[in-house]
């Protein structure tokens, strides 16, 4: 069976300073998200699924969904805040803006997953290769198997000029994930790469493959999702800004032996719009693609 694409578009965008995941980065006013779309139906991904927020609907549809779904099967589900919560607990978190992070968005799909599926952010460029890849990976699966996978980058790769990023740094033994730890603030200083976690400082060559949200599960990771999700809101539904994050739940199915993770790698150069500035270069990038023949200057039948 062909895997679907489910992407994570319900980002507020409060270091880009605006919806970065319908921003026109393309010629012809295509986004990010057309690219990755694109390179995941060359790859042989049979479906799409976005997770958005109610509140950009209008604008999602009008700059990039209506095209995509003339070309690609093609629906969207709603990440909320009040989503997956009971009654009970609707009525203690007031103090929340923020979404509840990647697992929660996942979630929230899980009813518009009907075959194994693969894990984008919405903002980050991929490269047609790690598409590649995790299909191989996904097609060769049942819904009931536990063998996942993610494709990682080198951290060297990934990195952005204008400021910190998050990113996943997994241990990995013989191709499989042991463990995975998210550094939320790894930026350069004086030339090197440095990750600070409260009083810990860790300095890093470059060489280290990291997370990237990428990743490839069947259904069957729904259950250990869940079991992640039922912990982390038990913690932290009044914590304002805690997020419950996919490479943690990816983690946590390695931990509990509820499934294995597969690692592989990829060489590409990734970009992406964390920050306002960000946004030229991926232009650039975009046109120096076109200009090479990876991509058509027109992507999609707009008829």
């Amino acid at each position: 069976m062909q895997p679907t694409l489910l992407v994570l578009a319900a980002g507020m965008g409060s270091r880009y300073g605006g919806i970065k995941q319908i921003d026109a980065v393309g010629q012809n006013g295509e986004t990010l998200l057309d690219f990755g779309t694109y390179d995941a139906k060359k790859s042989g991904f049979g479906k799409v699924v976005f997770i958005i927020r109610k509140d950009i609907e209008k604008d999602f549809r009008e700059r990039l969904f209506d095209r995509i779904a003339k070309n690609f099967d093609a629906e969207y589900v709603f990440q909320e805040k009040t989503s997956l919560l009971s009654a009970e607990q609707i009525t203690k978190i007031s103090g929340r803006e923020k979404p509840w992070g990647t697992i929660h968005a996942v979630l929230c799909a899980e009813q518009a997953i009907k075959t194994p599926f693969a894990v984008i952010n919405s903002d980050d460029y991929y490269g047609r290769q790690g598409f590649e890849t995790i299909a191989k990976h996904l097609c060769a699966l049942s819904n009931d198997d536990t063998e996942h996978a993610m494709v990682a980058y080198e951290l060297a790769n990934t990195m952005s000029k204008n400021g910190t990023v998050s990113r996943g740094i997994p241990l990995v033994k013989d191709g499989y994930l042991v463990s995975m730890r998210e550094h939320t603030k790894i930026g350069y200083e004086n030339n090197k790469i440095i990750s600070r976690l409260g009083d810990e400082v860790f300095e890093f060559t470059g060489k280290e493959p990291v997370s990237m949200n990428f990743f490839g599960f069947t259904p069957k990771a729904f259950e250990g999702f869940h079991i992640y999700w039922d912990n982390f809101i038990a913690k932290n539904l009044e914590a304002p800004k805690t997020e419950a994050l996919l490479p943690e739940a990816a983690g946590l199915l390695v931990s509990e032996k509820l499934g294995k993770l597969k690692v592989y790698t990829s060489g590409e150069q990734w970009f992406g719009m964390t920050y306002s500035e960000d946004r030229e270069n991926v232009k650039k990038e975009i046109d120096a693609k076109i200009k090479s023949g990876y991509y058509p200057e027109i992507l999609w039948d707009r008829q």
